[in-house]
């Protein structure tokens, strides 16, 4: 059985027919924030409702990194290769400084306290971009159940550490990626829980000075819905979906399936080339080598 479907030929260019999609880890309730840390030949990812950071080395397997995680979700690396990662349980936005000490980025926006943040990424000026639904304290399985004071918006803080709402029309954003030349702001929107809410992708444009316009519906995933979201470095975008991962062109065409026994939570593409991509879904972790390279930095 084929690990992929091709429905534009050229996705047949971007994998290649003897790399597997192999199964690296399991056991785990829910996993999620794979972030690839090239410098130390490590994978780090959330198992979140079991209040940890896994780290995944090729030769050495699974170690703890960080229990508790404070409910973890989604991480990225800064431009000084510094860890940020999303915090349910504490409803923040934190960085892991190089000596191993945590600074908090975001807790709260006019004096209320932040949902749960979910994913992040750091763009070229150094601001850190991050979800915030409302996930984490709708129960008591990936945090900690407590009221919602703001509604779930997309931040921005800025390099000198002031937070500004920029995307409010959202049910509940979640996966964020930019194109690699950082014109275009992707968001999935997941819905509010217990809700019937529009599940898709959104893509605006970025102007000067980070300001966003458009914001049309990119892509609608099936089956599933889009979670974590990563582009490549030719700008397509890799998609989380319940039967995988799937492949959507600049144009928001779908090209095709990298196709995963589990329900997929998100990925990012890490190795020496940043050509294998590594795939949560549900409660195993998964990779796959493809002929493509991803654009996320440092």
């Amino acid at each position: 059985m084929s690990c992929f479907e091709v429905i534009d030929p050229v996705f047949g260019t971007y994998v290649l027919g003897n790399a597997p999609v192999k199964q690296i880890a399991t056991g785990f309730d829910w996993v999620e924030g794979p972030v690839w840390f090239g410098d130390a030949g490590c994978l780090l990812f959330s198992d979140i409702p079991n209040n940890r950071i896994l780290r995944w080395t090729p030769g050495a397997g699974i170690s703890a990194f960080r229990q508790p995680s404070n409910y973890a979700n989604g991480h990225t690396r800064d431009r000084q290769g510094r860890l940020v990662s999303c915090e349910h349980g504490t409803r923040r936005v934190t960085r892991t400084e190089l000596d191993g000490a945590i600074t908090v980025i975001a807790d709260s926006y006019q004096g209320k306290p932040l949902n749960s943040p979910n994913d992040v990424v750091v763009t070229s000026d150094g601001a850190i971009w991050f979800s915030d639904p409302h996930y984490g304290i709708m129960t008591d399985y990936e945090g900690f159940r407590a009221a919602q004071e703001l509604p779930c918006n997309v931040y921005r803080v800025d390099p000198s550490g002031r937070i500004a709402a920029v995307l409010t029309d959202f049910a509940c954003p979640n996966g964020l990626a930019f194109s690699p030349d950082e014109r275009r702001l992707y968001v999935a929107d997941t819905g509010r829980m217990h809700s019937n809410d529009p599940q898709h992708i959104r893509a605006f444009d970025v102007g000067d000075g980070w300001r966003l316009s458009g914001g049309a519906v990119f892509h609608t995933i099936a089956p599933g819905c889009a979670d974590g979201i990563r582009a490549d470095t030719d700008g397509n975008l890799w998609s989380s979906a319940a039967d995988g991962v799937h492949c959507l062109a600049p144009d928001g065409h779908l090209m095709g399936k990298v196709l995963v026994p589990e329900t997929v939570s998100n990925l990012c593409f890490g190795g020496r080339a940043k050509h294998q991509l590594y795939i949560t879904a549900t409660t195993s972790v998964y990779a796959v080598t493809l002929n493509r390279n991803g654009a996320q930095r440092p």
